[in-house]
């Protein structure tokens, strides 16, 4: 199993996690009896190449999906069994996304692309743009609020994706290929932002096939076949 330090509690903890598609002859197994912990504040990278099962394993870290097998616990509650409802809380409240292709609006400025789960949450106005504004700072584009995302450069549009994701103040932050439509130099601006959230306190799991961009995290993990290897990728 894949644990992580001692110290503080796990934020995640999947244990005998199996993933099926399909039935009879035709089933697929992807994952295989995924055992792991993360840890409040730790950076981890799970490392794999396509086709060896991480996404499946990201759309369960995720709460997008849900274990054929197993239970994913995230934040004290077992996902694998929690009601619709109450998993897209979960999901909402729990978890920043981060994703290779920004998902950003086009119509919408960058203030109103952070307000957008803090919308969705129901926040007051006043409190959605100051919490906004609070977060655009926080990733160095407090003086962009106005502006659309086709007028950003790509890595501006990722920091927007950040704010974004920070909006509700989740306990963990997912990114999945964070760098993955940036150039190397602008990329390392992303990873070196990534580093400074995680200072500040903030738990993520990244999501990559590239060892190298695996490197900026404090622990690697490698997921092969479906199943996850102890130690560094």
């Amino acid at each position: 199993m894949t644990t992580a330090p001692a110290g503080a509690p796990p934020i995640l903890s999947l244990r005998g996690v199996h993933k099926y598609f399909g039935e009879g002859e035709a089933r697929l197994h992807v994952l295989h009896g995924i055992e792991m912990e993360v840890r409040a504040g730790e950076f981890v990278a799970i490392v794999g190449q396509s086709g060896s099962g991480k996404s499946t394993l990201l759309n369960i870290l995720g709460c997008l999906d849900r274990p054929s097998e197993g239970s994913y616990v995230l934040d004290g509650r077992d996902t694998a069994t929690l009601p619709d409802d109450d998993l897209s809380e979960v999901r909402n409240r729990s978890i920043g996304f981060v994703f290779q292709s920004f998902q950003l609006v086009p119509q919408l400025t960058v203030l109103e692309n952070v307000e957008v789960p803090l919308f969705y949450g129901g926040v007051a106005r006043a409190e959605r743009h100051r919490v906004a504004r609070e977060r655009l700072e926080q990733v160095g584009l407090g003086g962009r609020l106005s502006h659309r995302p086709p007028q950003l450069s790509g890595g501006e549009q990722q920091r927007v994706a950040i704010a974004r994701a920070l909006s509700n103040d989740p306990r963990l932050l997912l990114a999945d290929e964070p760098t993955g439509n940036l150039d190397s130099a602008t990329g390392e601006q992303i990873l070196d932002l990534i580093r400074r959230l995680n200072g500040e306190g903030r738990t993520v799991v990244m999501i990559t096939h590239d060892v190298h961009v695996a490197a900026a995290a404090k622990r690697r993990v490698r997921i092969l076949d479906g199943r996850i290897t102890d130690g560094d990728a």
